[in-house]
């Protein structure tokens, strides 16, 4: 693959990560290229056969039939309601183990809408300065939590070798927007200015999130651009997030069906969560994307949100954002929390991560260099 670092290409020595991944930089800016146009610029998946249909992993069938033979209800209030009232130990889980840590800590800091509880997540006891993660979770703004997205929020751990605090945002519908996006903002400014009750001396933010998580991380990204907190965010890692809910894009066409994110179910999302569209808080590929920190962006080529993705990866090397992107071919969304489900879902996580870590030695090479002057 190749990262774009400004307006200049240099080869990454991450050329090859293992089975059916797309990795590749964004690299339209030249062109002029408008959002709107942004669907079109990678190909797509490589058809199976002359019908066209799109490339499907084996283990990722094997889950698709598993999961369409046991359909979810309908993601009613009442229904929402009542899986939230279950213990985490009688969901079933999709992903790996969390596995072992140094640090699981939980704590608390006060938010705007009352306080917002906390994860910490490390594979070191102690540490010296260094970046922290902020992770916010997926679930469509109605669902998940801390408890859901503990395995995930260790491997960017171990991954990046950074402590993780993981986000429990207020939620939908008791909570509508923009009780999310303004829970999670704080949370990163909490972060940045908080390292004593971390036990951690915060230098940097790395933010980070799936799904509606990536949502919320692109636009806590925007906010700090525009308010610094206490220290600068130096990376964000969005992972199939949602960019845009002003238009219909053709990948939410062509995977409305089948392919784990029905469009019936995200339109009870939509509508329990009440969003402005037409807000950069809800919608944030139409806000400004200059001076946006370096970003590695995911997304999965079976995905309804794919070219949502795509289309902002695009946006951001036009507004000339060190950008690298990601695509999990043949994966379907949420798959760096089904790595239990769909094994090889585990090596796309890691190869999306290993080039987050590479892309913030680069940083962090650059400060040091910068900082020696």
């Amino acid at each position: 693959m190749q990262f774009v670092i400004g307006t200049k290409k240099r080869t990454s020595t991450l050329a090859h990560f293992g089975l059916g991944m797309t990795a590749l930089a964004v690299a339209f800016a030249p062109f002029g290229l408008a959002a709107k146009e942004a669907a079109a610029v990678s190909a797509p998946a490589p058809a199976s056969g002359a019908t066209g249909s799109p490339y499907v992993r084996p283990d990722v069938a094997a889950y698709l039939k598993a999961s369409n033979a046991h359909p979810m209800p309908p993601l009613t209030a009442e229904v929402i309601a009542q899986i939230r009232k279950l213990p985490p130990s009688a969901m079933p889980s999709r992903d790996l183990p969390v596995g072992d840590l140094a640090v699981m800590k939980d704590l608390t800091m006060p938010g705007p809408g009352g306080s917002i509880p906390l994860r910490l997540f490390d594979t070191r006891a102690e540490r010296g300065p260094g970046p922290v993660v902020v992770f916010y979770h997926g679930g469509g703004y109605v669902l998940g939590s801390i408890d859901t997205h503990a395995a995930l929020a260790a491997e960017i751990s171990r991954q990046l070798d950074l402590p993780v605090v993981s986000v429990e945002y207020r939620l939908a519908p008791e909570h509508p927007w923009p009780a999310a996006p303004d829970d999670g903002e704080a949370a990163a400014r909490w972060v940045a200015a908080n390292g004593k009750a971390l036990g951690r001396d915060v230098t940097g933010l790395v933010l980070s999130g799936d799904s509606a998580g990536g949502n919320l991380t692109l636009i806590a990204a925007a906010a700090l651009r525009d308010k610094p907190a206490a220290v600068p965010v130096i990376l964000q890692v969005p992972i199939y997030p949602a960019a845009d809910f002003t238009r219909s894009y053709p990948s939410a066409q062509q995977f409305a069906k089948g392919y784990g994110l029905d469009d019936s179910m995200t339109a009870l999302f939509q509508k329990h969560y009440a969003a402005d569209p037409k807000s950069p808080r809800s919608s944030p590929i139409l806000g400004s994307l200059a001076g946006l920190p370096p970003t590695v962006l995911v997304t999965a080529g079976l995905d309804p949100l794919r070219d949502q993705g795509r289309a902002y990866a695009a946006k951001l090397v036009e507004a000339g954002v060190p950008t690298a992107f990601y695509e999990g071919r043949g994966l379907v969304h949420g798959f760096a929390t089904f790595r239990q489900a769909i094994p090889s879902a585990q090596t796309d996580t890691a190869n999306f991560l290993k080039i987050a870590r590479t892309m913030l030695d680069e940083i962090q090479a650059g400060q040091k260099q910068a900082g020696q002057k």
